[in-house]
């Protein structure tokens, strides 16, 4: 079963006024924060990432792999989705836990 963007606009709206962005990813989505990858949209499920932001946080979540194979992740229930001020604070707290991205190599030009 895939995403239907619907759940990813919805999603996305939530969260106006973070820097979020949304990008499909193996047929599913990822979202980023800040430029950081903080989750992923899987089968119109919410997954935030692990990290060493405020446990207390993330009490309204529960552990989840994403997909088949894949790490737990916190899978966001319905209700905490609804919840613009907590999806806000959950998603800004994972990425401000989250280290800056590797800056990528510039290609040589041949």
């Amino acid at each position: 079963m895939s995403t239907d963007p619907e759940t990813v606009t919805f999603i996305e709206d939530q969260l106006a006024g973070l820097r979020v962005r949304t990008l499909r990813m193996f047929g599913e989505f990822g979202i980023y924060c800040d430029e950081k990858i903080v989750g992923l949209i899987c089968d119109d499920a919410l997954f935030l990432k692990p990290s060493s932001a405020d446990p207390e946080l993330f009490a309204r979540t529960e552990l989840a792999p994403p997909y088949p194979g894949a790490k737990d992740y916190h899978r966001v229930p319905g209700d905490a989705l609804e919840d613009r001020d907590w999806l806000g604070a959950a998603v800004q707290a994972t990425a401000d836990a989250l280290p800056a991205p590797r800056a990528k190599k510039a290609k040589p030009h041949s």
